[in-house]
């Protein structure tokens, strides 16, 4: 991590209550760099965040049994089980937002990540200013934009025999089976559910599902998670449930009942 000329800005929102819980987050920093362990943990506490940093796999999984994580900074490059793996494996009963550094910029490389069910990505060498940037992001992602994008709690949206529960923030198919989502392919979801046979664009999507402003270069998750959502649904077919508008964006087909 470099260190920036500029004081790092205060985090600054209208609701106390989405700051107090963003602030007081439980942040895991998990990298074999000892020196970047120890400048990102004091930089996270100087902001008045909890940090705890480990060295890999082994120590990320006990600490994940030990205690709470709001949020997860996970290296790519780790020995032993790679960064992706354990993306993969977290992914699995967790949807904390998840920040991979990676030492390589090819977008091969940033997808794959995405792909593996990250939520963001960040090349090193990178400034502290935009690493807090997107740890805020992602924060308020997770607090502030569920309420924002889901209606009232109890809501539940049905269309070809699927359900959207929006209390339980679940998806179940036609066979009564909960599908895992992530927390970005479950408001990719909502998004596209309370705005069915509409033809929505990419920066659409990503300010109805975010709720917040793109990262450069960042808008290709939204094709990336377009890609896992169809293939959970059985539908990677361009012209299936999701529909791609060349040019346009996308448009869910399915008529969508509001229980």
């Amino acid at each position: 991590m470099q260190p920036d000329r500029d004081p790092v800005a205060p985090l600054s929102t209208a609701d106390p209550a989405v700051q107090s819980a963003i602030v007081d987050a439980h942040i895991l920093i998990v990298d074999d760099d000892a020196q970047l362990r120890q400048l990102v943990s004091k930089m996270l506490r100087t902001q008045g965040y909890r940090a705890t940093a480990v060295a890999g796999g082994r120590e990320m999984l006990e600490m994940l049994r030990a205690t709470p994580v709001d949020l997860m900074i996970l290296d790519v490059m780790l020995p032993g089980a790679s960064g992706l793996e354990l993306c993969r494996h977290v992914r699995q009963t967790s949807s904390m937002p998840i920040l991979m550094l990676t030492a390589k910029s090819e977008e091969t490389d940033r997808v794959l990540g995405l792909e593996m069910g990250a939520d963001d990505y960040l090349t090193k060498p990178f400034g502290s200013r935009e690493l807090l940037a997107r740890i805020r992001a992602l924060l308020r992602r997770a607090t502030v934009a569920p309420n924002l994008v889901k209606p009232p709690s109890g809501t539940k949206y049905t269309f070809e025999g699927w359900i959207v529960d929006t209390l339980r923030r679940e998806l179940i198919n036609p066979e009564g089976v909960v599908v895992d989502l992530s927390t970005g392919e479950y408001d990719l979801l909502l998004a596209f559910v309370e705005a069915p046979q509409r033809v929505l664009t990419r920066e659409q999507l990503l300010d109805m599902a975010r709720n917040r402003t793109p990262v450069p270069g960042f808008d290709r998750s939204i094709d990336v998670q377009m890609s896992r959502l169809r293939r959970k649904m059985g539908s990677e077919d361009t012209d299936g449930i999701i529909k791609t508008i060349r040019g346009a964006g996308y448009m869910f087909v399915p008529t969508v009942t509001r229980l």
